[in-house]
């Protein structure tokens, strides 16, 4: 495939998944609900805090790429929903409305709110689409649509147990670990982004 099939295609793919009825883009919602729910079992626990490090957050952010504000949104939504009623795919095949009051409640909000705003700047902003436009984009999305709200949640977790922690601790606990894998999945995403959206 030459270069400008590779383009035709790519923004041909685009537009379909746009223009789908919207039963369709219900069903891929499910679907990248799904992908979100396998790639929470990608997980690696960390002594010091009760948030461990998955992979998911990838999921959640491609969501928002690959299927726009709406229904990225939506995406995310049915995880949590569904993870909360009965499905047991949050981290560590665990579930229940436990878990979204639980130390990772926070995070689990800022999932829909982060591909929501992906989804808004891939739709909105063609020449967004950009790897390095992205990269940035993908990054306010992780480390702060998605940490503010997790970190929130886990301060009142935290202390709804009886635990008082400072601002150091709580990053601790909660963000300066993740970082280096964060940047990971980051350029991962950008990377997809690069590799199937169009630029026009």
């Amino acid at each position: 495939m030459n270069m400008e099939n590779y383009y035709s295609t790519r923004k041909n793919v685009f537009e379909r998944i746009q223009d789908a009825s919207t039963a369709t883009k219900i069903l891929m919602s499910l679907m990248m609900a799904c992908f979100t729910g396998i790639m929470a079992q990608i997980i690696i626990p960390l002594p010091w805090t009760p948030v461990p490090i998955t992979a998911q957050t990838f999921a959640v952010l491609c969501s928002g790429l690959f299927l726009g504000k709406k229904y990225g949104c939506l995406s995310q939504i049915f995880y949590v929903v569904l993870g909360a009623a009965f499905i047991p795919w949050f981290g560590g095949m665990t579930g229940g409305l436990e878990v979204l009051l639980g130390s990772t409640g926070g995070f689990l909000l800022g999932f829909v709110i982060a591909s929501y705003f992906v989804g808004l700047i891939t739709e909105k902003y063609a020449h967004a689409r950009s790897f390095r436009k992205m990269v940035v984009v993908i990054a306010i999305a992780n480390f702060a649509l998605i940490y503010i709200p997790g970190l929130a949640g886990l301060a009142l977790f935290l202390a709804s147990q009886g635990t008082s922690v400072g601002i150091v601790d709580l990053l601790m606990m909660g963000l300066i670990p993740f970082i280096a894998g964060d940047i990971v999945k980051i350029v991962g995403a950008a990377s997809v982004s690069k590799v199937f959206l169009p630029k026009d």
